[in-house]
């Protein structure tokens, strides 16, 4: 294994179990706990950004690059998590089954339709 790829999957696994926890930690509220929850969510995605900027400097790129279709791409993404997350919540915490189900698989939808976009992009 490389070691851009160890590294990362190291920045990855614990970025991603931080953001994990934290939005289980603002989402239920059995737990009671939505502040400490926002705060470690907030680490969490720190750690996912510095990944990202750790690996591009392994490769040799540049931290950031802008360019349209990227954050094309990018705004897609997040439109799809969103979508996707709503219908989850829609189905188990606020009870709207069937709206729920059609939100969340549009917004299935909308991330399967990154992988050509992102393949085109390389």
């Amino acid at each position: 294994m490389k070691k851009k790829n160890f590294v990362s999957m190291i920045f990855g696994t614990v970025g991603g179990i931080l953001f994990a926890l934290g939005m289980c930690m603002c989402l239920l509220p059995q737990w009671g706990a939505f502040r400490p929850g926002v705060v470690i969510a907030a680490v969490g995605l720190a750690v996912l950004l510095a990944m990202w900027i750790v690996r591009r400097r392994m490769e040799g790129k540049p931290a950031i690059r802008f360019s349209a279709k990227a954050v094309g791409t990018v705004a897609l993404g997040v439109v799809g998590a969103l979508g996707l997350g709503v219908g989850m919540c829609m189905t188990m915490v606020w009870n709207l089954m069937v709206p729920g189900i059609v939100v969340g698989i549009a917004g299935i939808v909308l991330l399967l339709c990154l992988i050509p976009l992102v393949k085109g992009l390389q």
